[in-house]
Parts: structure tokens; sequence; C-alpha cells
């Protein structure tokens, strides 16, 4: 029966949390339901709901509720081991299987999930899984209940509530293996990279034979860039296990970081031949193709890839990222087929849908072709939460503060080092082609997309983003002078092995643009190329592009179109305050007059004239973003109004430009 009174809180899910507690699971569901009329899909909500039908014995009604939530929130691991409890109660023991598993790939910290699966494998005679799954819960109960709860929440993205737990619990045990780990990962996930490089370093220093914080420490160096450093720890592990195909294919992709294809495409082979089913594999060796030019054998390793594997996505959007592949009938039909599929992951139907919109476009559909661009985009808006409302302060916020005076009061700061060319703009614009112009002169060297500016001033954000209160940009005006001197010099020293023999060396990470100021500061002898685009033209061809990470602005036509007028007003703002500091490279002058613009780029960066810098089509060097085949081609005009196909579906891209649309140049 119903209390007559709740208990004291104005706050809908702790007044059903406090009746499921005691055991009025009735009153619980009428509050649940209520929240869920304002809030459809409230995450906690349809949970509990989910629950306390369960235990009231209506399956069928929890079940419902749970596809809900999963819809809504299909990353979230107890979804899915509520829905095993259920079909544990149906006595359908493989469909709980299949939720227990699910629920454990996406929270791995779930005993309860872990225990079920022993007794699942079990029963379908598959001991060594029922062994994994034993030593998994057995693992997660040796943990103190304050580390387990952290582990939870930071599965769940509950990130400033685990970090606080998880840093009072290391006050009494500094070197707790799994809280060290832990807090690591939080600060990866904040990208806060050098506490979490810093805390892993620590770690297996403490604890040398602790798997687990070795692969983080391989994968936060990688992130950080520091590919040498990431190649040595995954030695290690291939060391203590040679047999281990996981620590060979880590191996691999850091030889392929350090630029060592031969030996990563034996590893990987290494691996495939053991254990010939690893799709991921065939990927990863496809992309180490792509880069060093092998194309052909590129397609056959992706193809390799959807053969084991008939909906991954990744696998086709891989082939249309070649930008010069055309799709079979047979493939283009297996896209369709699995992008529909029901049971196809959300990540699995984001690569096929732009995989499919490349295929009707290389087929003139352009109607169909956008219908599965703006499927993809939509899947995807919605599983990165962009706020473009956030971008837009922050670009006021640098136009507000960082004026003529603010620079000449700080005009003796920095590094006075001249090396670094950055290129900056949005990506799609032309960057790669500029960068490939200039890495062909013999006095540069071109590097790739170095993430160290965007690095520190993740750091001098801080750790208040969790609170969501903004440190960055503003912290800049309050940074000590010999300070900013010191971040110019960790940059180049940072930065070295990337380098060869050049004097120069090319940064080209485009959302530099919105580090001028940073980069002004501690490297003032830096050359900065602005590399852009006609609006229509370069928003079009971002908003068509699957970024493998990061650019959640591209996706979504409104989205896209506000960072554009964004940029445009901030580099506007660098041109008054900064004057001669960028030179402004359309790409569509390039297109134009090569050999022009090839000569009014090397005057500002104080290069002499080099004939093979218009010839950069034959310049052989190892290219890692999606524009790696065009830039081994001559300069060609095809591309350049392609938007026009989508004319009549972009009126929400000409509106969010405004005036932008126009004023460009």
């Amino acid at each position: 029966m119903a209390s007559e009174q709740a208990p004291p809180t104005t706050d809908h899910l702790q007044i059903a949390k406090q009746y499921i507690q005691g055991n009025d699971l009735p009153a619980a569901m009428q509050v649940l339901q209520t929240l869920l009329a304002e809030k459809p899909a409230h995450r906690d909500a349809l949970y509990y709901l989910a629950v306390c039908q369960r235990k009231v014995g209506d399956r069928s009604e929890a079940l419902t509720t749970l596809d809900h939530l999963i819809q809504n929130h299909p990353d979230y691991g107890r979804a899915f081991q509520e829905r095993g409890h259920n079909y544990l109660s149906l006595n359908d023991p493989a469909k709980a299987g299949a939720a227990f598993l699910k629920a454990v790939e996406l929270n791995d910290a779930l005993i309860a999930s872990w225990q079920a699966l022993v007794s699942y494998f079990t029963s379908v005679g598959d001991r060594p899984a029922a062994e994994h799954a034993m030593q998994q819960a057995k693992n997660l109960s040796a943990l103190p209940r304050e580390i387990l709860t952290v582990a939870s929440l930071v599965n769940e993205n509950k990130l400033y509530l685990a970090e606080q737990i998880c840093r009072q619990y290391l006050r009494n045990d500094k070197t707790h293996p799994e809280g060290m780990r832990l807090l690591a990962e939080i600060g990866s996930r904040l990208q806060i990279l050098d506490d979490a490089e810093f805390l892993l370093q620590s770690c297996v220093q403490f604890h040398p034979d602790f798997i687990r914080a070795r692969m983080d420490y391989v994968q936060v160096l990688h992130r950080r860039q520091k590919f040498h450093a990431a190649l040595e720890q995954a030695q290690a592990l291939v060391d203590k296990n040679p047999a281990e195909a996981s620590f060979q294919i880590m191996l691999a992709n850091e030889q392929q970081a350090v630029g060592n294809f031969d030996q990563a495409l034996k590893l990987y082979d290494s691996a495939l031949t053991t254990q010939p089913d690893l799709h991921t594999v065939y990927t990863a060796k496809g992309h180490a193709l792509k880069t060093i030019g092998r194309t052909d054998e590129a397609v056959a390793a992706y193809r390799g890839a959807y053969s084991v594997k008939k909906d991954f996505g990744d696998a086709f959007w891989s082939l249309a990222n070649l930008k010069t592949y055309q799709f079979t009938e047979q493939e283009l039909a297996q896209m369709k087929q699995q992008e529909a599929q029901p049971a196809t992951a959300v990540e699995d139907r984001i690569h096929l849908c732009f995989a499919l919109g490349k295929a009707y476009e290389d087929l003139a559909a352009y109607d169909e072709s956008f219908e599965f661009y703006e499927r993809g985009n939509r899947l995807k808006q919605e599983d990165s939460r962009y706020d473009p409302a956030k971008f837009e302060e922050e670009f006021a916020t640098q136009i507000d503060l960082f004026d003529t005076d603010f620079f000449e009061q700080r005009a003796d700061y920095g590094f006075a080092d001249p090396a670094p060319i950055f290129i900056v703009g949005l990506p799609r614009a032309g960057s790669t082609l500029l960068e490939q112009i200039l890495a062909s002169h013999s006095a540069v060297d071109g590097t790739m997309e170095l993430a160290n500016v965007i690095g520190l001033a993740h750091r001098l954000n801080g750790r208040k983003r969790l609170q969501g209160t903004q440190q960055y940009p503003a912290v800049l005006a309050n940074i000590p002078k010999d300070q900013f001197a010191q971040f110019g010099e960790n940059f180049i020293q940072d930065t070295q092995y990337h380098r060869g023999d050049g004097v120069f060396f090319i940064d080209k990470m485009p959302n530099n643009f919105r580090h001028i100021a940073l980069i002004q500061l501690m490297l003032p002898k830096a050359k900065i190329i602005d590399a852009r685009r006609e609006p229509m033209a370069c928003c079009f061809s971002g908003f068509k592009q699957l970024f493998a990470e990061g650019q959640e602005f591209t996706y979504g036509l409104d989205v896209i179109g506000r960072y554009y007028r964004g940029y445009v007003d901030l580099m506007n703002h660098w041109d008054k305050v900064l004057p001669g500091k960028v030179l402004r490279v359309q790409h569509e002058d390039v297109i134009e007059d090569l050999e022009g613009q090839v000569r009014r780029i090397l005057e500002h960066c104080q290069l002499p004239f080099e004939q093979q810098c218009v010839e950069f089509h034959k310049t052989e060097r190892a290219v890692r973003t999606p524009s790696s085949e065009q830039v081994r081609q001559p300069i060609f005009k095809s591309a350049m109004q392609q938007w026009t196909h989508y004319q009549d579906h972009l009126q929400p891209l000409e509106a969010a430009l405004g005036p932008a649309l126009q004023n460009y140049r």
C-alpha cells in the first residue's frame, strides 16, 4: 500500500529512491511516472521504473520501459543488466546471457552481470568464458567499496562525483592501483592528459605487473602523441606475454604511429594468422596501407573487415573515406541491409549512413545521398551532445578580452623560436593541401595535426570544467611572463620527435584558430596560415565527413553554419589586433592560381621559392588525414561546386551562416 506522506524532499528521483528503499514500489512508480511525464527520456527515472516493474511482477512492462531507456541511452550498461534480470525471471537464459554480456561490455564494474554470466557460460559449456567471468567478479568483489563505486560512476560518465570519491579514498591509500588508474581515466575523459599520464606512469612504477594500467598508459601516451614512449610501453606488454594478440595489436598500432609501417603490417598479419576473425585489425591494417599510399591493398583489408563482420560500418566508411573508391552493387546492398537491421549498433549505423551517403553521391542520386548524410549526422549529434552556444560564448570572450592593448602590453612574452608554422581553419578547407605544399620544401618538415596546443588549453582550463566553469581563455590574462616562455620552450621540445632535418615544421591542427592568443603569447615568432574555403562548400564538405574524433560542430547544418560564422568573426578580430600575423589563403585561389599562391605562402614563411612546392603531388610522405589520396594527385577543380547538387536541402546552412555567406574573404 502506498504511503500517505512523501519523504521530506522536492526531488522526484530522490523521493522515488526513498520509496524503493522502504519497499513501497507502487508509490515509487507513481512518482517516477510523474517525472517521466515531464522528461520522457530521463535515464535514471526509466531505469528505476523498470526495476520497480520487474519487482512487482510486471515483466512485460519492464521490458517495454527498458526498450525506451536503451533507445535513448544505448550506452547505459545497467539498462542491459536489468534486461538480463527480466529474461532470467522469464526463463530465457539465451537472451539473458546476451543482455548481461552487453552490460559488462558497456560497464565492466557490474558485479551482478559478471556473476550471472558465470552461470550462463557454465550452462552452455563455455568453460573459458565462465572462468573469465568468475575472475572478473572476483576481482571486483575484492575492490574497496569506494573504488567499486568510482568504477561504476566512471562507466556512467558521472565524472565529478567519481573524482570526489576517488580522491578522498586515495588520501588514505595513496598508491591503490585501481584507484590511481581510475583517477587517470577521469583525467583522460576530461582531456587533462598530462595528469592522466603522470598518474599512470606512477601506477606502473608502483605496480609493474598491473596490466590494465600499462595498457591505459599506452593509450594516454598515444593520445598525447608521445608515440615513441607509447611504443616502449607496448613493447613491454608484448615482452611479458608474446602470445597475447591484444598486446601484439597494440604494439602494431604504435609501430604505425612512429612510422614503422613494415613492422606494423607484420604484426597485424601475425595477429590475423592466429585469429582471422579480428575485424578491427583488418581496418587498422587498411589504415596503415592507406597512409603509405598502397591503396589497392588497403581496399582488400577493408573488404576483409566487413567479410568477417557484415555490419561493421567502419570498414565501409573507410572505403568511402578513400574518396576515390566506387562501391559495387553487392556492397551497396549489404550496407543498406545492415543499416536497416534493428540489431545494428548505433556506431555501426552512423558509419554505414555516411558510407551510403558517399555511395549515392557517386551515383549522382543526390536526394538519397542527402537522406543518409542527414541521418548519420543526426545520430552522431545525438551521441555527441554538442552545444553551439558554448563555443559562440568562447569566441565572444576572446574578442572581448584580447584587444590590441592586451598584446602590446605583452609584446616581449614567449619563446622566440621561429620554427613552427601553424595551419589553422576549419576541417575540409584545404589545410592538408597547404601542408603538402609546404612539406615539399627542403627546409620544412610536415608532421601531423599536433595536439600540444589544445592539450595545453585543456590543462589551463583546469578541473573546474567538471562543474561547468570555464577558466580558459580568460586565464591567459593572469599567467606570468616567464610561464609563457616555458610553454613555448616545452612546445618546441615536446614536438621534436615529430620532426626531421627541416629548419621549420608544420602543425596543421585546424581548430588551433581558437588558440591564436595562446600561440602568440608563447611562440611570438611562429607563422600562422588560415586555410579558408567558400562557406557552403566548406561546411557541406564537413557535414558529409565522419571524423575519427572531435569536430562535433560538423554534425548538423545549423551547428556547422554557426561555427563557421563564429570562426570568420574571430579570425577577423585577429587580423585587427595582430595585423600581418595570419596569412589568409583562400582555397579557391589556390585552385585557380597554384604557383601564385605558393609564392605568397613561401614569402609569408620567409622561405625561398622551390619548384617542388608546386609539384607537391610528387612528394612521398605519410599523410594521415581524409585528404590523403587527394593530395597525391595534381590540383583538380571537380570538388569545388559539389555542394550545389544538394542546394535544395541546404537552407538551414544558409540561414545559420548569415552574413558569413558573403563576407568570408
